[in-house]
């Protein structure tokens, strides 16, 4: 039992703390609602928990033969972040109802996930401080525990969004929102590229 509540509380403090993924939570929830939101969480618990699973299993023999791989996750990332960055600044701030809208995809909410070098960090110091050996047991354990904390960690930003919604009614404060939100995201993206 020690054991899961080590691993949930090194999964919270990985996923609940803001980055990338979350800002656009917290974005998406102010903008296009919590339900609306639900997709991206899920996109991006989903594709934690994979590449997780996927380091657990051996995915860091590979990094550690190649190197240069993880350079270019970094890149590809950074990019990826950039161009969420601009989409938010030259968002209209327009509120949209519920389920309507261009709400973040599950896809986007992986793709976040897998070009995030946070994710990937958070993935090998986790699986190097409970899975050393690699016992595949220990592995799905913690990606099950994971799935659960990723899941309300990120679902707890879109919620705080939804909050914030209800002072962002105007479409000019919303547009100030998300530019701020972009701020934050191009300022990840730099971090990132930080030796």
């Amino acid at each position: 039992m020690t054991l899961i509540i080590s691993m949930a509380a090194f999964a919270l403090a990985s996923s609940i703390t803001p980055g990338p993924v979350n800002i656009v939570a917290l974005s998406s929830g102010a903008q296009y609602g919590f339900r609306a939101s639900q997709r991206h969480v899920a996109g991006a618990t989903l594709g934690f928990v994979l590449l997780l699973v996927l380091m657990g299993l051996g995915l860091h023999e590979l990094l550690t033969l190649w190197p240069s791989l993880t350079r270019v996750v970094q890149l590809f990332g950074v990019a990826f972040l950039l161009f969420m960055a601009w989409k938010l600044a030259t968002d209209d701030g327009r509120l949209s109802a519920g389920d309507s809208g261009q709400a973040p995809t599950m896809f986007y909410g992986a793709l976040m996930q897998w070009l995030n070098p946070k994710a990937w960090l958070a993935c090998i110091a986790g699986m190097g401080a409970f899975v050393a050996d690699g016992e595949a047991r220990l592995v799905w354990q913690f990606a099950a525990v994971y799935l659960v904390v990723c899941y309300l960690s990120v679902a707890c930003w879109a919620y705080a969004g939804t909050f914030l919604r209800h002072y962002l009614s105007n479409a000019g404060g919303m547009r100030l929102f998300n530019r701020l939100m972009a701020s934050l995201l191009t300022v990840s993206a730099g971090y990132l590229l930080l030796p």
